[in-house]
């Protein structure tokens, strides 16, 4: 059984705190069995906004645990607790993958587990951490950052994402997919979005591309050009090329390539077609276009990427007959 060890000390955030609780500490063994033993772990009872938490053991014990998280908090003008950080250095020494959620990036940083790698925290507090530590290269525009045994995710929503991320490497996208919808978030954001969008999404029928979306995603398998969208959308490629901007950030190339990407995850984590069926589906023609630009958009080779994301059995215990998760 996989464990899980939460860091706590006093002046925790609560909300990212909770939803690492309630992602590996809920009994969702009726989604995956076994799934966590979870533990917190604190020097003593600590103060997390009016509320205080009696932990289950000292820090020490964060180094028998496969995985520890470490929850943001709030005063981070003040250097992080030096048993906290000795603690989570300690637990990564011992081979635990360490996963910090919003400003718990700080004491990863501390313990010097950032260090030469790439990392985020929420955006409000992403500047004051490369000010600290100028050797990591602080990412202000992604919701997570996975570096293998070192995890950071930015605040909020994007600590959820993360706590699913995990889920996903160690269960397989089908029960990462049921804790999601248990919860009712979304199952899978890509680390690489951007935290926020500057410029707001016009409501869906406020704005000229509204019929556009449907009707390209029904053709992702078919080569689409700039003309093609413009033609459909009844404009020219300069006014076709300013609205996406003003709707999604980026380019209808761009935006079209992304779809295509997304369209091959998917296809990747819940079928068993060839990379070849795929890149055809997908609009990408060929198995080597679509294994060179998936690795550069995704980071690793569909191969890689379809072992580690595949969907997989419902685990469940040999004495238990297979429920079906609470809606």
């Amino acid at each position: 059984m996989p464990t899980v060890a939460l860091a706590i000390t006093d002046g925790m955030l609560h909300l990212e705190l909770s939803l690492a609780c309630e992602v590996f500490g809920a009994d969702l063994t009726h989604i995956a069995n076994p799934w966590y033993d979870f533990s917190l772990c604190g020097p003593r009872a600590v103060q997390v906004d009016r509320f205080t938490i009696e932990p289950d053991h000292g820090l020490d014990h964060l180094a028998h645990a496969d995985t520890v998280i470490v929850p943001g908090w709030a005063d981070t003008d003040q250097d992080p607790p030096a048993d906290l950080v000795d603690a989570v250095r300690a637990a990564h020494a011992a081979g635990a993958r360490v996963a910090s959620l919003c400003t718990g990036a700080f004491v990863l940083a501390a313990a010097g587990l950032l260090d030469g790698k790439r990392a985020t925290t929420h955006w409000a507090h992403t500047r004051e951490l490369s000010r600290r530590h100028p050797n990591i290269t602080v990412d202000p525009d992604v919701l997570y950052v996975d570096n293998g045994s070192v995890l950071t995710s930015a605040g909020k929503a994007a600590a959820m994402d993360l706590c699913l991320h995990l889920v996903r490497l160690d269960h397989g996208s089908t029960i990462a997919n049921k804790i999601a919808r248990r919860l009712v978030v979304p199952p899978h954001r890509d680390g690489g979005q951007a935290q926020f969008i500057a410029t707001p999404v016009p409501e869906p029928r406020n704005h000229p591309l509204t019929d556009l979306f449907p009707w390209v995603l029904a053709r992702l398998d078919q080569p689409l050009t700039v003309e093609d969208l413009a033609r459909q959308a009844r404009m020219s490629s300069r006014h076709l090329g300013r609205h996406f901007k003003q709707v999604t950030g980026t380019t209808p190339l761009q935006w079209l390539h992304t779809q295509r990407i997304r369209h091959a995850q998917e296809l990747l984590e819940t079928t068993d077609d060839t990379v070849d069926t795929i890149a055809s589906t997908t609009g990408m023609g060929t198995a080597t276009t679509l294994r060179r630009h998936f690795a550069r958009t995704v980071g690793v080779p569909p191969d890689t990427y379809r072992r580690t994301f595949r969907a997989q059995p419902l685990i469940t215990s040999p004495t238990q007959p297979q429920q079906t998760p609470p809606q």
